[in-house]
């Protein structure tokens, strides 16, 4: 199997939430190791060796060599909880990785073509990912880095599903079995909305009429201005 990052940890014995919060105050992360037909291990990584690697998609999809000591255990991780307002790293799920046995793993899909689409390209239509990443089944050593779908022939109106995706020997999708979801569309731009558009209409049809009955009031207020004129005319002949 191919190992394309190696983390060093070490055990910890200690657990709960208070442990785990005394691990992050010096600068730990909390991780629990599991599977491989072997009882679960606590372990603890260093937070800023860690940072430098979470924003590598790479790490995701990846088997990692974990060092403790002497031991070495390829996982990969199953799940990652961030800090909801740090750029912090919590706490980690990793699951051992035997040779003979498969693992489900995410991977990122990466779109080639994208500009050159005919649909994009010359079309004028606009292009929506649905989805940037699918989890695949497979043993360690057919694990690829990432799954490529290429655009550069797809029109405007047309999508790509799941079961266009170019897949390596020994590499399935599970979700297939379910249902064949839209990976990538290229559809036309969203004309204005019906609503908007009738609005506009009536806007322009109120403002003339109420310069109408401005304009029709003038004229009455002109009329009533002379006949109280003529009264007092009237009166003063009197």
């Amino acid at each position: 199997m191919r190992i394309t990052f190696e983390l060093d940890a070490e055990f910890r014995e200690m657990q709960g939430k208070g442990a785990s919060r005394r691990l992050r105050h010096a600068g730990k992360v909390p991780a629990i190791l599991y599977g491989g037909h072997l009882e679960p291990r606590q372990l603890a990584f260093n937070h800023q060796k860690l940072m430098t690697l979470v924003e590598n998609e790479k790490l995701y999809s990846s088997i990692i060599s974990i060092n403790v000591g002497e031991e070495k255990q390829p996982v990969i991780i199953k799940d990652m909880q961030m800090h909801p307002a740090k750029s912090r790293v919590v706490h980690m799920d990793l699951q051992r990785v035997l040779e003979n046995e498969v693992i489900r793993i995410h991977l990122p899909i990466h779109f080639k073509g994208e500009a050159a689409a005919p649909g994009v390209k010359t079309q004028g239509g606009v292009l929506a990912h649905r989805m940037s990443d699918v989890e695949v089944v497979c043993l360690p050593a057919d694990l690829p880095e990432y799954l490529e779908l290429d655009l550069t022939e797809m029109n405007i109106n047309e999508s790509k599903h799941l079961s266009d995706l170019p897949l390596p020997k020994g590499v399935t999708i599970p979700a297939l079995a379910k249902t064949d979801s839209v990976v990538v569309s290229i559809h036309s731009p969203r004309a204005e909305e019906p609503e908007a558009v009738a609005a506009a209409a009536e806007g322009a049809v109120a403002a003339p009429a109420a310069g109408a009955v401005g304009a029709a009031a003038a004229p009455a207020a002109a009329a009533g201005d002379a006949k109280k004129d003529a009264g007092k005319k009237d009166a003063a002949k009197k």
